[in-house]
């Protein structure tokens, strides 16, 4: 099923009007499937290419599924080709997604910048973000184009993926009932597979074949026409001289750090949002920010942030979370603040996923500095604080206009109630501590914001800083299960007491994160299981942050009744105890007060058997197991069921998977 194999003149033709009737939803196809670390405009680009392409060439047979000639060939065999060029291009590095665009194939856009519009396409790209290809794929075919599983199964065999069955159930099992923030969903809860999709996923807007479209920098490309034409004057003069003489060194030129549309660096364009424009609006985020600061009116320290932006020269530091791009803006960002903090000029800038903060000495530019942080996503708690920067042990943050009150509290201990934080008028809080990145962790600072009355009553939230731009959304999921006790739908805020008990003694291990790029901590208290030999009751825990690009950390622990949690696996990059990782089994050796070692392991609410082979052999009907261990280093393999029959492995280091 190579796609090098010729079809007849009346396949290609059939293809040829499949291709056409079905060109929105292919498109669609291709533009979920794809990566999306080349960013909107060359995945669009490319999702059409791909479409394109798929037109097959004349003579031989086909491709599809059911085979030439079978019932639906022709849409099947587009559909197959489709999903192969998605696939194969899915996990690649930008650079060789540039390669495989070569050599250049329609269309071409030269002048403009596309995306698709807000509310379309990109919620679902932006929903399975954390999935893999395969399984963003098989949720197109099946959830949104409504075909039944066993032909999207066969699609994706076709089309070369590896487990096309488990990308099937996993598709099946992504919740959609809330597609705002695939970050903070429970872990354990949410909707189950089967229910029906929001309206806003079938809405005409989710025609990917519909873009918006922005000019790039039309004053440059006027000059670099003119050069071009004065260059090949200038060429056709000196050719001759050329052909003589050996050519002399380039000169060192730093390459254009990108696009900058007609009038974005102007100071007089940048876009400032009304003062109150917070309270009237259904979109809580960064948006709403008014422009605030003694010197939002400094046209020359604005235009030098611009500048210095769009120039990127090499002696200013650039600092961004992985995946964050640095590009200058497109059109005329908004601006969020302009002033003094502790000796410095700060100026921070909103341009659509992203905050751009330029800071130089208070007299003068000199000792530039640039930052960038992703926002996409952002709400009411991760678009509450921006940092200003530090100076020494401490900080200086710029509030959301919708925080109403503002705190300190240590997160390492949980009995000490939050102490007042004074706030300046513009929004800016008076210096307060941060967290030591080395030496001893006697402590943790941490804000408590509390939301305004007037968008959510009695809404306190925790942020932590990291050391990046935007500090990091802190929150708790107690035990799905208990006497009296509901499963929760979603993480709540780290301001109660059970909340604070389980950060007390995790929280000096945010330390090992890599701050930029982290948007969300979370603790799921998934089970908790009696120890043997009395040593009372544990709890088993999942810490997991959430990066903006999908994937994110874990680190899975066992608190026992008292002393320190013993680590029991952890891994990176994985959907693990997230939105798209609800089902979690881990097990670790434990050593009872009695002396005697045991296998321990639990699973999350979903787990209804436990099974241990290797070095132990035990089983237990539940979520938990305990087991008297052999010899300490023996391997042993845990694995469990579910309630829906499915099996699941132990986290041991990697994703956990299921069978």
């Amino acid at each position: 099923m190579g796609t090098s194999q010729r079809f007849g003149t009346t396949a290609v033709e059939q293809a040829e009007a499949a291709i056409v009737e079905q060109y929105p939803r292919l498109v669609r196809l291709a533009y979920v499937t794809l990566p999306g670390t080349s960013g909107r405009h060359a995945r669009v680009l490319l999702a059409h290419k791909v479409v394109q392409r798929a037109l097959p060439h004349t003579g031989g047979g086909g491709t599809g599924a059911d085979g030439p000639g079978g019932p639906g060939a022709p849409l099947e065999d587009v559909r197959v080709r489709v999903l192969r060029a998605s696939l194969a291009r899915a996990g690649r590095t930008r650079a060789a997604l540039a390669r495989l665009s070569w050599p250049p194939a329609p269309p071409f856009v030269w002048g403009l910048r596309l995306w698709p519009p807000a509310g379309g396409i990109d919620e679902t790209a932006r929903l399975l973000a954390g999935a893999s290809a395969p399984v963003r794929a098989a949720f197109v075919l099946h959830r949104l184009d409504g075909l039944p599983e066993e032909s999207v199964v066969r699609l994706l065999r076709a089309a070369g993926a590896g487990d096309a069955a488990d990308a099937v159930r996993k598709a099946v099992a992504v919740p959609v009932e809330d597609v705002g923030d695939a970050d903070t969903a429970d872990p354990d809860g949410g909707p189950r597979a089967g229910e029906a999709l929001p309206g806003a996923l079938r809405n005409p807007e989710f025609d990917a074949s519909v873009v918006s479209a922005r000019p790039t920098d039309l004053l440059r490309r006027r000059r670099r026409v003119r050069a071009v034409w004065a260059a090949t004057a200038a060429l056709a003069v000196v050719g001759g001289l050329l052909a003589a003489h050996t050519a002399s060194r380039a000169p060192d030129a730093r390459p254009l750090a990108g696009p900058v549309a007609a009038g974005a660096l102007d100071p007089a364009r940048l876009v400032r949002v009304p003062a109150e424009a917070w309270a009237d609006t259904a979109r809580v985020d960064f948006t709403a920010w008014p422009a605030r600061g003694a010197r939002a009116a400094d046209r020359a320290l604005l235009a030098r942030a611009l500048g210095t932006w769009a120039a990127r020269p090499r002696e200013v530091p650039v600092t961004a979370a992985p995946g964050t791009p640095t590009d200058p803006p497109a059109r005329p960002p908004q601006l969020l603040y302009a002033g003094d903090s502790d000796g410095r000029a700060v100026v921070l800038l909103f341009d659509a996923d992203r905050v751009v903060r330029y800071a130089e000495a208070a007299e003068g530019p000199r000792a530039r500095e640039l930052a960038f942080a992703r926002t996409d996503e952002s709400g009411v708690t991760t678009a509450a604080a921006l940092s200003l920067g530090r100076t020494g042990t401490a900080a200086r943050y710029l509030l959301a206009p919708w925080i109403a009150k503002a705190g300190t509290r240590d997160l390492t201990r949980a009995g000490d109630p939050a102490k007042p934080l004074d706030v300046a008028a513009d929004g800016v809080t008076a210096p307060t501590a941060v967290p030591r990145a080395e030496g001893a962790c006697d402590n943790w600072p941490a804000l408590e914001l509390t939301s305004s009355a007037r968008i959510v009553e009695k809404h306190a939230f925790v942020l932590a800083d990291l050391g990046a731009l935007t500090p990091v959304h802190l929150t708790y999921t107690p035990l799905p299960t208990g006497p009296g006790a509901v499963s929760a739908r979603q993480p709540r805020e780290a301001t109660g007491t059970a909340a604070r008990a389980a950060w007390a003694p995790v929280a000096c291990r945010l330390r090992e994160l890599p701050g930029a790029g982290v948007r969300a901590v979370n603790i799921w208290d998934f089970a908790d299981s009696e120890l043997p030999d009395g040593g009372g009751r544990a709890v088993w825990s999942c810490t997991r942050a959430s990066g903006r690009a999908g994937p994110g950390d874990v680190l899975v622990q066992l608190r026992p009744p008292a002393g320190p949690p013993q680590d029991v696996a952890r891994a990176r990059a994985t959907a693990a105890c997230g939105r798209f990782g609800q089902h979690l089994l881990a097990g670790t050796r434990w050593r009872s007060p009695a002396g005697r070692w045991y296998q321990l392991a639990a699973g999350s609410r979903e787990v209804t058997s436990i099974t241990a082979t290797g070095a132990v052999r035990a089983e237990s009907k539940g979520r938990s197991l305990a087991a008297p261990a052999g010899v300490r280093g023996a391997a042993v393999t845990l694995t469990g069921r579910l309630a829906s029959g499915a099996g699941i492995t132990a986290l041991d280091g990697a994703a956990g998977g299921r069978d």
